[in-house]
């Protein structure tokens, strides 16, 4: 006789264990989206202050740089077509930014469930953190930078192509708060581009035990004298210097 009650499934009919779904997009492929994007961005960066210290030759050199930069290949894209080619490149390469970062951050997020000890978090979360919320901050100066000297609607002045009335109008002495803004602002782009630096070294696989301790000061040094080069403008203005 069968016994019904002991009765058993076979094994190879029992219920296997669902498999996690994997990530519609690799995680590979948007670190190589940051670090792409993080690449045009600096280029831009390393261009832009180098035109910002064109001030310190006179109002002649940083108006004339205004509206040379607006009349390349003019006979092929029309006025300002140069430029408006460099704006699109740098909103794709900020919303790329930004999607892969905070896909990354939201799956890093959901796999860990549990809470970090307080001594790893404060290691583990501690540059995680930063780049997060100076992210945010960077975000916000960007939106803020392009009303105040790029469509002049923050600033007091707001003259198209004045670029040496609109500058001295932003930061003069009066106007010290708008100084410290970007000067905040832009410590929070230095420790944001430190670490983008030496996490795309990391992602193009550059990186190696020998070589660490150089590249990151590299990456240290060449964020601090790029972030110096902008910092220099809106003090020098809001004390006299030029």
């Amino acid at each position: 006789m069968s016994d019904r009650g002991s009765a058993k499934a076979p094994a190879s009919s029992a219920a296997a264990p669902a498999r996690p779904k994997r990530p519609r997009i690799p995680a590979v492929l948007l670190k190589f989206v940051i670090a792409v994007s993080s690449v045009l961005l600096v280029l831009y960066l390393v261009v832009h202050m180098l035109g910002n210290l064109q001030i310190f030759f006179g109002p002649e050199n940083i108006d004339g740089y205004a509206v040379w930069i607006r009349t390349i290949l003019e006979p092929l894209l029309g006025n300002e077509g140069f430029v408006w080619v460099i704006r699109v490149v740098l909103t794709a390469a900020v919303v790329g930014h930004i999607w892969a970062a905070t896909v990354l951050a939201l799956r890093a997020k959901r796999a860990r469930p549990v809470k970090y000890a307080a001594g790893n978090k404060v290691k583990g979360n501690y540059t995680t953190r930063t780049m997060r919320w100076g992210g945010v901050i960077v975000l916000l100066f960007i939106i803020y930078h392009i009303l105040d000297l790029t469509t002049g609607t923050l600033n007091p002045n707001g003259e198209h192509l004045a670029v040496w009335d609109n500058v001295h109008a932003d930061f003069a002495p009066g106007r010290w708060y708008v100084t410290i803004w970007y000067v905040i602002a832009l410590l929070a782009i230095f420790f944001h581009l430190r670490h983008g630096l030496w996490s795309a070294v990391q992602t193009f696989g550059w990186n190696s035990n020998k070589r660490e301790p150089i590249l990151k000061a590299i990456a240290t040094g060449f964020s601090g004298l790029l972030i110096l080069g902008f910092l220099i403008v809106p003090i020098s203005v809001t004390f006299g210097w030029i």
